[in-house]
């Protein structure tokens, strides 16, 4: 498959030492990230590219692997470090591509992170939760799964950041997967499951300065 860029991203492609990919929630598009998010980088030495996956792509599995071929591998030659980040379904993508590639970035950025199918969230909690839960061959076939296994003990040497707003519908499972990680990767905001919670979060995550010139 063919990955799609958003044209606005070639402006953000500056020779940054960083790059940051953009992986979109579902029917969302690279310009959205181009209209809200790519501003409140200008000024830091970070490359952005926002990239369309496509929910059939993401449906049938082809997604994750097509990034890491045609994205991921080859910035290895030009850049020192490669964050990805992602909204809502982005977020789950992010977290499915670090269980199943490992070491293939150097830093998270999750934003309202969709927890997964409510087939896949009941099974862990009838297990008595994360920690309890051991999960099955069966089970293991799928990515989501296959993410949760990998939040049981994320590598603690991982730059992350975490973040939902407080009225998101998804909070109380977006909540779960922050506190895999330590309080001070974490935050919430004020809002619900959009832009103007997503924006805030985007700009408390350049605000740590993970990017500094």
């Amino acid at each position: 498959m063919s990955l799609r860029t958003v044209a606005q991203a070639a402006s953000r492609l500056g020779g940054a030492d960083t790059l940051l990919v953009l992986l979109p929630g579902a029917y969302m598009t690279p310009e959205h990230y181009a209209e809200h998010f790519f501003p409140a980088a200008e000024g830091l030495p970070l490359d952005l590219l926002a990239v369309d996956l496509g929910l059939d792509a993401v449906s049938a599995g082809e997604a994750i692997p097509a990034l890491v071929e045609q994205i991921l591998r080859p910035a290895r030659h030009t850049y020192r470090r490669i964050w990805l980040a992602g909204i809502s379904l982005g977020g789950l993508l992010a977290l499915s591509l670090n269980a199943d590639h490992p070491g293939a970035i150097d830093g998270l950025c999750l934003i309202a992170p969709y927890p997964g199918s409510r087939l896949t969230t009941n099974a862990i909690a009838r297990a008595g939760g994360l920690d309890a839960w051991q999960p099955t061959a069966e089970e293991l076939t799928d990515p989501e799964f296959r993410v949760y296994r990998w939040l049981k003990a994320p590598p603690a040497e991982l730059p992350v950041f975490v973040g939902h707003g407080r009225d998101d519908r998804f909070a109380a499972g977006m909540q779960a997967i922050a506190e895999r990680f330590p309080a001070g990767s974490r935050q919430v905001v004020a809002g619900d499951h959009d832009w103007p919670a997503w924006r805030n979060l985007w700009e408390d995550f350049l605000d740590r300065g993970h990017f500094t010139a």
